[in-house]
């Protein structure tokens, strides 16, 4: 992979193309640059309002910023059992975001939220089949 080229040179053909020295093909060869990356820089300046590189971020942007970490968590909070089902609903009732079942898992993990079985609430009253029991019948 190639080194880019450095933000001076930006600087220097941007500036050269504000004043009026020509357009972008003459530029690019007058700065031994392509025509594509003189268009690309130009498109990114006025996108941007910066000359200089914008850095690389790489991966999946996250679909509920950190903004919304509190109101979760209050969430929690007022209802500590809550399912993932129902974290789901609220975040497409209140927010408007629509996430799936294993992104809203993998974003409690982020946020250090488990989902643990309450203790306070009674064992379940449907008995399990055991080994024994499933040869007597």
């Amino acid at each position: 992979m190639g080194i880019p080229y450095g933000d001076d040179l930006r600087r220097k053909l941007l500036y050269a193309y504000d004043q009026g020295e020509g357009d972008l093909a003459d530029l690019a060869a007058r700065f031994s640059v392509s025509l594509s990356w003189a268009k690309n820089i130009s498109a990114q300046r006025n996108r941007t309002g910066k000359a200089e590189r914008v850095p690389h971020k790489p991966g999946r942007k996250p679909t509920v910023g950190s903004d919304m970490y509190p109101q979760i968590k209050a969430w929690f909070q007022i209802q500590p059992d809550l399912t993932l089902v129902e974290v789901q609903q609220k975040l497409n009732s209140e927010t408007g975001v629509s996430l799936s079942v294993p992104q809203i898992w993998h974003l409690l993990q982020k946020m250090n939220l488990r989902l643990k079985k309450s203790h306070c609430t009674p064992l379940s009253a449907t008995l399990k089949p055991t080994a024994s029991s499933a040869r007597s019948l």
